[in-house]
């Protein structure tokens, strides 16, 4: 299915594939995304709508297996602080729903965080715009479609440091 996503980094010429896969509405998680399309959780990368008060927003984009720290969030984004977009608010201000959000054709741009490990990988992957469709791409060519959306993108460490007591919330 093509998507608005998809289209967008059509339009710049940057190669992707698209991969779809069952969705289960009752589990949109990212690990389980990244299991039904057959790659690390930390390669799959979920887009979060966050904001930093009254009409400040700003994508967090982190790995599936991980969990956003919001001040380290703030602190990369130039905010006081940041909180998740209650999720009445997402459709409105992106386009999209739950599991589906992409920064690429969403309604209207925001600033974009992107978590430092992006770039250790070779490929990653992304929501297409909708459920059940997933971008893959190079990091690189991510970073490059972001910088053409004319907000600001920043790299930074956005992810809470896991306990060295569990297995980072990887189960089998």
């Amino acid at each position: 299915m093509k998507t608005n996503g998809a289209r967008f980094l059509e339009t710049l010429g940057i190669s992707f594939e698209l991969r779809e896969y069952e969705v289960d509405p009752e589990d949109l998680s990212a690990i389980t995304v990244a299991k039904k399309i057959d790659m690390p959780p930390e390669q799959v990368f979920k887009t979060l709508l966050t904001t930093g008060g009254p009409g400040s927003y700003v994508f967090a984009v982190i790995p599936g297996d991980a969990e956003l720290d919001f001040k380290k969030l703030a602190r990369a984004a130039g905010l006081r602080k940041a909180e998740m977009v209650s999720l009445k608010d997402v459709q409105p201000l992106t386009g999209y729903i739950r599991g589906g959000v992409t920064i690429f054709g969403a309604k209207k741009s925001f600033p974009v965080c992107v978590d430092e490990t992006i770039i250790l990988f070779d490929k990653i992957s992304v929501s297409a715009g909708a459920r059940g469709t997933q971008l893959i791409l190079s990091p690189e060519n991510y970073l490059r479609a972001a910088a053409a959306l004319d907000v600001p993108v920043e790299t930074a460490d956005l992810t809470k440091a896991q306990s060295p007591h569990t297995d980072g919330g990887r189960h089998a």
